[in-house]
């Protein structure tokens, strides 16, 4: 096996990291997908308890509060079921990926994206002072006058 360039090392971590950080996102969507399932499920169970006391005790109180009739109406636990059934964990997985050997096989400077420090300070354009002397217009320094009475 070849030895890889710091530059293919540098890609390799990332993606690795990348990789984790994706399951990592994808199992909280899962898990709280499946909350927000069960939860629209006791709230459509509360709704047709509040509807059978509804009927038998001739009253009127709400069967939904307005949060979880807006997640029946626009969702509903069979969708969010369905799009936890049509998926699986870690459908796209990355086994073999050839890792490129690009910048001359130098790694690229840190980035805060990827959870590392910058290894070079920010650019920050100083103004030349001569130019900047030339572009301001010249202070005025007025005297006062000393007048004798």
């Amino acid at each position: 096996m070849a030895t890889l360039t710091p530059y293919q090392r540098q890609f390799r971590t990332r993606m690795k990291r990348a990789i984790r950080l994706r399951a990592s996102a994808d199992a909280k969507a899962r898990r709280y997908t499946q909350k927000l399932a069960d939860a629209i499920g006791a709230a459509e169970d509360a709704a047709t308890q509040m509807n059978e006391l509804n009927q038998l005790y001739n009253v009127d109180v709400s069967t939904y509060t307005l949060l979880t009739q807006a997640l029946h109406a626009n969702s509903g636990q069979e969708v969010l079921l369905d799009h936890l059934a049509q998926s699986t964990p870690g459908e796209e997985l990355v086994i073999f990926n050839q890792i490129p050997n690009g910048n001359g096989g130098l790694p690229l400077p840190g980035n805060p994206l990827f959870g590392e420090a910058m290894a070079t300070p920010p650019i920050v354009q100083q103004p030349d002072m001569a130019q900047s002397a030339e572009a301001s217009p010249p202070q005025i320094i007025e005297r006062e006058q000393q007048v004798d009475i």
